[in-house]
């Protein structure tokens, strides 16, 4: 996973605020007060998941202050963990692939299961998953795919895979934006050319690049944000996009489609995991066991447009949410997805041809 926000200035404070109404308990999920900073807890997430009256009922519960500082990749976030020997930061979101990378870098707490509550509520392809078998360091907060997003009263014909965007490239020149992301892009193009999305082949990975030097002049931007505007104000008609921004942006203009192409895209999962330089443990143990009740991640869900790993929440979801394909693909078109997976020093030749495309 990849850029998806630009970062917000500052920190965002909710400190033991009221909710009326909110039918949440934490019960036994309340953090204990015998070690580290337990009266606040810093969370390092992407803004999306920033949901206000999530962190206001635990701060209710809890009476914990919570703050929140948002990062823009995964990238980013390493990259300031490593610079800042992790600071405040208790819990953060790494994607799948980052969880691997973390682990190989010692940043990561090897999580204590007897300490978590709910586990069991997990799907179970998500209970062993292959970034991070038997969750020893990370725990599934979301997942999704990878796809498109295209403006159906002015294309007619949906996207049915990625060769569409060459096929009409003239009808798309300037109002398409590609993700900011090597490894999205080039392994979107590697699947429309029957290879890998993690293709460790240097050929291959140069008939990519090849191919994106064509699209290129057509393409407005490479972007993972700021074509959701763009896209609402009608600046733009297609999109490649992730399936939880998708849904979002489409629920405020039902004319926006999102499609997964069917040659297959990533699959991605999005975790909580606690690094080793946490202040509050307790804390960070606590917020996960919040997010595993099957209410808070049914209501987490709903609100923030997201698929949940938790198949108790997801007993839970209205019948229109359950069958829909955006946030529940088909197991068919699911298989001919990938995760993406960190490639070593290989990682060096995608970077090599990235920097020569988007520089260019």
């Amino acid at each position: 996973m990849t850029k998806r926000r630009n970062f917000i200035q500052g920190l965002t404070a909710l400190s033991s605020l009221s909710l009326a109404g909110c039918g949440w308990r934490l019960a036994d999920v309340r953090a204990n007060t015998n070690s580290g900073r337990t009266d606040q807890l810093y969370i390092y997430t992407w803004t999306q998941y920033s949901d206000q009256n999530l962190l206001q009922t635990f701060s209710t519960q809890t009476g914990m202050k919570v703050l929140v500082d948002p990062y823009d990749s995964n990238e980013s976030m390493l990259a300031k963990l490593q610079a800042s020997g992790g600071g405040a930061y208790s819990l953060i979101y790494p994607s799948d692939y980052m969880v691997q990378k973390m682990v190989d870098k010692n940043l990561l707490v090897e999580l204590k299961h007897d300490r978590l509550i709910g586990l069991d509520h997990l799907f179970p392809q998500f209970q062993n998953p292959t970034y991070d078998p038997k969750n020893r360091y990370s725990i599934p907060f979301n997942w999704g795919t990878t796809g498109l997003l295209y403006n159906s009263e002015v294309l007619k014909q949906a996207p049915e895979d990625w060769d569409y965007l060459w096929q009409n490239k003239a009808i798309l020149n300037k109002r398409m934006t590609l993700l900011n992301d090597v490894r999205e892009v080039m392994g979107a193009v590697l699947k429309m050319l029957g290879y890998s999305y993690n293709s460790q082949n240097d050929n291959e990975i140069k008939q990519a690049y090849q191919k994106l030097t064509e699209l290129k002049p057509a393409i407005a931007a490479f972007d993972t944000d700021a074509w959701q505007n763009q896209m609402l104000a009608g600046d733009l008609i297609l999109a490649m996009c992730y399936s939880a921004d998708a849904i979002r942006v489409s629920k405020e203009n039902p004319k926006l489609k999102y499609v997964i192409p069917r040659s297959g895209s990533s699959l991605w999962t999005d975790t909580m995991v606690i690094p080793k330089s946490a202040p509050n443990q307790d804390g960070a143990y606590a917020w996960i066991n919040f997010i595993l009740q099957p209410e808070i991640a049914a209501t987490i869900s709903q609100r923030l447009k997201i698929a949940t790993p938790n198949r108790a929440g997801f007993e839970l979801l209205p019948e229109q949410i359950k069958n829909n394909t955006n946030f529940f693909p088909p197991d068919d078109l699911l298989a001919k997805c990938e995760r993406i997976s960190p490639l070593g020093q290989f990682e060096e030749v995608y970077d090599r041809y990235w920097t020569k495309l988007t520089s260019s």
